[in-house]
């Protein structure tokens, strides 16, 4: 699940943290050993090619297209590097979203005002959860899937309810 409750709420203290962020399914490892399998594949029709001109003309294609894949993958790596902090105290709750580029993002409002809504249709994607308080709503999860967002919408309702009732 590609989000985990680091602080739960223990018998004298009510505050929780949730950390999200988008699943990765490849890690540095499979990067690794698909940019190796590529070259490997893309190299066996050039052994037939080695000794003529044509493997020269050949040559920077293949290279390019390695090239292009590497920096694809790197790219939605860095793309990916998403992580949404959620503290829930029985006074304040606090949503900070750290983007891959800028500044983090940060919303904080009473806890005791703010509206938790899934919105099965009228959001971006499917079952969208916002958070509603202190003037603004704000997305959580949108990165996580259909049902992993109806999860996280049931988890955070009862955080929240234990937030504010002790």
């Amino acid at each position: 699940m590609p989000y985990e409750w680091i602080k739960q709420p223990q018998a004298n203290s009510t505050r929780s943290e949730l950390h999200l962020w988008p699943y990765n399914a490849l890690p540095p490892k499979g990067f690794a050993a698909m940019i190796l399998g590529f070259f490997t594949f893309a190299c066996f029709p050039m052994f037939a090619l080695l000794g003529t001109a044509v493997f020269w003309g050949m040559l920077p294609f293949m290279l390019g297209a390695l090239g292009a894949l590497y920096w694809a993958l790197t790219k939605n790596g860095r793309d990916r590097q998403i992580l949404e902090i959620l503290e829930i105290a029985p006074d304040l709750t606090r949503l900070t979203r750290h983007n891959p580029k800028g500044a983090p993002q940060e919303w904080e409002s009473n806890t005791y005002w703010i509206k938790l809504a899934l919105h099965p249709d009228q959001g971006p994607v499917p079952n969208y959860v916002t958070l509603k308080g202190n003037g603004r709503e704000v997305e959580i999860g949108a990165f996580l899937s259909e049902d992993e967002r109806k999860e996280l919408y049931t988890d955070l309702d009862t955080r929240l309810r234990i937030a504010l009732n002790g």
